[in-house]
C-alpha cells in the first residue's frame, strides 16, 4: 500500500519535472501519449535513480513534510524499494536516503515551476503536496477496503456451511425442522426435479443450495458497489468518472481473485469443508460452478474497463503489448473459455476429456493470474496473495489424493460378471469406507483418469465350504466368490426370497464395488477383463451415514446398485428401525448383493420389499413408513435420478403436513 503516504505525495508531486536526463520523445513514438495526454518528455527509471536534484528534493521533501513518529529505517525501506517504483528489476537510488537528505544542502529556498526542468533541488508547493498526499490516502483506504470486502467473501465463504451444519446439533423440534427442510431446504427451487437435468441443460439447485447461491450473487453486487472514497481535485485523474471507472476495475479485479481462491476451495475432494460440514461433494461442486460464474463475470468487468480506459486515452496499442496485459488476457480468456465446456451435455457426454481439460484450463489461469501480478507489480501489493491461497487449496488436495494412492499401492482387481449390465469389481487387501476414486492404468491410454464408486463392503466373500446339501462345484481357493454361481434362490412373483442356502463363506479384507456398464464410457471396458491393476483413493463421504445410526427409523430406498452407497446403513443398523426397499432390473444382481453383504444382513425383518423388473410403489410405502405422530424417519434414497427426484417430492409433502421426517439424498452427481 501507499505507506508511508508523506513519502508517496513528495514522489508523486516531484515526479512532474523533467530531470536532465529526461529524453524529448519522437513524434512517431508510441511512448508519446500517456493516459490520454501527450508527454513533452519521458523520465527512464535509471534516470530517476541517477539524479541528484530529483533525489536530493524527494529526500528533502519527505524530511519536511513526513512526521516525526515514523523511523528512520521504514524511509530507508521505502526509498531502497518503492522510490523509482513498483517494476521488476528496477534500479535502486544512487544514495540513500540519509545521504540524498544529507546533501540536499544548502537546503532548497524557492519552488522550481511545475514540468520545468528540474536543475536545482526544490521545495514541493504545499498545494501540491497536499493534492497528492489526500490523492494516495484515499486511493490507500479502496485498496484496504477492495482487500477487507475479498475477506468477507473468502471467510463467509467457509463459515456459512459450517454455521449451517452446526444447526442439527441444536434439539429443534423434530416436526418443526421438518416442516423447515419441506418449505425452504430440500424441495428443488421450481418444479419436481432435482437431480433429473432441467431439459438435459442444466441441474436445478434446492431452494436451500439456492439461498446460498443467492447470497453470492447478491454480496458479490453490493460488494462491488459500495464503500468507495474520492478525491475533490484529484492530480491522477482529469474527470471524475476516469477516477470511478479505475476504483471498479481495481475492486472488480479483487473479489475475482478472492471467487477463484473459494471456488479452487469447493472443487477439492479434500475440501476441509467436507470433514467440518455435514454438506455432500456434490453440493459444493453446485457452488463451484456458481462462484466461477460470479468471478469470471468479474474478471471481464475488470479487464473490459481498462481496454476501455486505455482505448480513450491512446494508450492501448502500448499497454496491449506488455508482459501483464498479455498474461491479464490469458487468465481472461481461460475463465471465460471454461464456462461454456461445463455445460452439462458435454460433462455427461465426454465426462473424461472435460475433467482433463478443465484441470489444464483452470491451471492456465492461476499461473496466468500470478504472472499478471507480478509483471504488474512484482510482489508489492500483495494481490497475488489470493492466487496463492487458491495455489494452496489446490495443492493439499491434491498431496492428500497422492497419499491415498500411495498408501494403498498397486492393487490387482477381480471382475466377476453379474449380467449383462453389471459387474462385480473386488480388490483384496484394502480397506476403505463411503466410496473410493477407482484408476485402471491399463485400461486407457489416459491414465490419470478415475471414477467413485461407492464401497459395497471391506470384506470379500471367498468360495463357500459347501455342506453336503450344497452341489459341489470345484476345490476352494482365495479368489473371489463366482457370482454367477453364488447361492440363492429367485420366486416367480418379481420378489427376492431371502432364505439361505445351507453354505458358509469366508471373509477377507479387501473392498467390493458393484458397478453398472451401460454405455461406452472407461466401466463398460471393464466388463470383458478379469483382472487388471488398479490404484485406490479412498476413503471419502461415510460421515452422513454414519449420523443415522442414532434415528429411531430409517427407511432406506435403493434403485439398482444404489444399493451399495446405502450398504453401511444396512450393516450397522445403529439402535433405531431400518427398513430396505429396493428396486433392481435383474435377479442376478440381487443374488450377488446378498452374496456379498453376507446371509444375516438382507433379513426379514430389515427387508420391506425388493422389487425385480418394476418399479416401487413410493407414494405407497412412504405415506405407510413415516407415520403420522410417530417418531422421526430418516428417508435415505439412492438410485436413479428419477427415483431420487419421486422421493424428494414425496418426503417434501409430508413434512409439509406436519410429519416428522428427515431426507438424505446419496446421488453422487457432477
Amino acid at each position: 500500500m501507499s505507506k508511508p503516504t508523506c513519502a508517496y505525495a513528495c514522489h508523486d508531486a516531484l515526479s512532474q519535472y523533467q530531470l536532465s536526463c529526461s529524453t524529448i520523445p519522437d513524434p512517431s513514438d508510441p511512448n508519446l501519449y500517456h493516459h490520454g495526454h501527450r508527454q513533452e518528455f519521458i523520465t527512464s527509471d535509471e534516470c530517476y535513480a541517477t539524479d541528484k536534484n530529483y533525489l536530493h528534493s524527494v529526500a528533502y521533501c519527505i524530511n519536511t513534510y513526513c512526521p516525526a513518529d515514523i523511523p528512520i529505517s521504514t524511509l530507508e525501506n521505502y526509498w531502497a524499494t518503492l522510490l523509482i517504483g513498483r517494476h521488476p528489476g528496477q534500479p535502486t537510488p544512487n544514495e540513500t536516503f540519509s545521504v540524498a537528505l544529507y546533501n540536499a544542502n544548502p537546503p532548497p529556498s524557492r519552488v522550481v515551476k511545475s514540468r520545468s526542468l528540474l536543475n536545482t533541488t526544490t521545495l514541493v508547493d504545499r498545494e501540491m503536496y497536499m493534492a497528492s498526499y489526500f490523492g494516495n490516502f484515499i486511493f490507500e483506504k479502496n485498496e484496504i477496503k477492495q482487500n477487507d470486502f475479498g475477506l468477507i467473501l473468502l471467510i463467509t465463504g467457509g463459515a456459512i456451511p459450517i454455521a449451517c451444519s452446526l444447526l442439527r446439533f441444536i434439539p429443534f423440534p423434530s416436526r418443526l425442522k421438518s416442516r423447515f427442510n419441506a418449505y425452504i431446504i430440500d424441495p428443488p427451487v421450481f418444479g419436481r426435479r432435482h437431480q433429473e437435468p432441467f431439459h438435459n441443460l442444466a441441474l436445478i439447485p434446492t431452494r436451500g443450495q439456492a439461498l446460498l447461491i443467492s447470497y453470492f450473487i447478491i454480496m458479490n453486487i453490493v460488494l462491488s458497489c459500495i464503500g468507495y472514497q474520492f478525491v475533490t481535485d484529484s492530480p491522477y485523474y482529469q474527470v471524475r468518472p476516469d477516477e470511478i471507472l479505475t476504483y471498479i476495475a481495481n475492486r472488480e479485479g479483487v473479489l475475482a481473485y478472492a471467487n477463484i481462491a473459494l471456488l479452487v476451495l469447493y472443487a477439492g475432494r479434500n475440501n476441509i469443508l467436507l470433514y467440518i460440514t455435514n454438506w455432500s461433494y456434490s453440493t459444493f461442486i453446485l457452488l463451484h460452478r456458481w462462484v466461477a460464474i460470479i468471478g469470471t463475470l468479474e474478471a471481464c468487468i475488470h479487464a473490459l474497463i481498462y481496454v476501455h480506459g486505455y482505448r480513450m486515452e491512446n494508450d492501448y496499442d502500448r499497454e496491449s503489448k506488455e508482459t501483464y496485459w498479455i498474461y491479464g488476457i490469458v487468465a481472461v480468456l481461460s475463465m471465460c473459455i471454461l464456462l461454456p465446456t461445463s455445460i452439462l451435455p458435454l460433462r455427461q457426454k465426454v465426462y473424461n476429456l472435460f475433467v482433463t481439460f478443465h484441470v489444464v484450463f483452470a491451471f492456465i489461469a492461476l499461473v496466468a493470474c500470478c504472472h499478471h501480478i507480478f509483471y504488474r507489480f512484482d510482489h508489492q501489493w500483495g494481490y497475488e496473495t489470493w492466487i496463492y491461497i487458491a495455489f494452496g487449496f489446490w495443492g493439499f488436495d491434491r498431496l492428500l489424493r497422492f497419499g491415498r494412492l500411495a498408501r494403498n499401492g498397486v492393487r490387482k482387481a477381480y471382475v466377476t460378471v453379474v449380467d449383462e449390465s453389471y459387474i462385480r469389481v473386488d480388490i483384496p487387501g484394502v480397506v476403505a469406507q463411503g466410496h473410493a476414486y477407482l484408476y485402471f492404468p491399463t485400461l486407457s491410454w489416459r491414465v490419470w483418469e478415475n471414477h467413485p464408486f461407492s464401497v459395497m463392503g471391506a470384506m470379500i466373500a471367498q468360495e463357500p465350504q459347501r455342506t453336503p446339501s450344497t452341489t459341489a462345484s470345484g476345490d476352494s481357493n482365495n479368489s473371489p466368490i463366482d457370482i454367477e454361481k453364488a447361492p440363492g434362490r429367485t420366486s416367480t412373483n418379481n420378489s427376492f426370497d431371502l432364505n439361505p442356502l445351507c453354505a458358509s463363506p469366508t471373509y477377507k479384507p479387501g473392498l467390493t464395488f458393484f458397478v453398472t456398464t451401460r454405455g461406452n464410457g472407461l466401466t463398460a471396458k471393464l466388463h470383458a477383463k478379469k483382472r487388471l491393476p488398479v490404484l485406490v483413493e479412498a476413503s471419502y463421504g461415510a460421515s452422513v451415514l454414519e449420523e443415522l445410526q442414532h434415528v429411531p427409523n430409517c427407511v432406506v430406498i435403493a434403485g439398482g446398485v444404489g444399493i451399495t452407497a446405502l450398504a453401511s446403513i444396512l450393516r450397522t443398523r445403529g439402535t433405531g428401525r431400518v427398513r430396505l426397499y429396493w428396486g433392481a432390473r435383474s435377479k442376478e444382481l440381487v443374488e450377488a448383493v446378498q452374496a456379498s453383504l453376507g446371509p444375516d444382513v438382507l433379513s426379514p425383518s430389515i427387508v420391506g420389499e425388493i422389487a425385480i423388473g418394476r418399479r416401487l410403489d413410493l407414494r405407497t410405502i412412504l405415506e405407510r413408513e413415516v407415520t403420522v405422530g410417530g417418531d422421526e424417519t430418516a428417508v435415505v434414497v439412492c438410485g436413479p435420478v428419477g427415483m431420487a427426484d419421486e422421493v424428494r417430492a414425496i418426503v417434501c409433502e409430508l413434512g409439509r403436513k406436519g410429519r416428522a421426517v428427515k431426507l438424505v439424498d446419496e446421488a453422487f452427481s457432477w
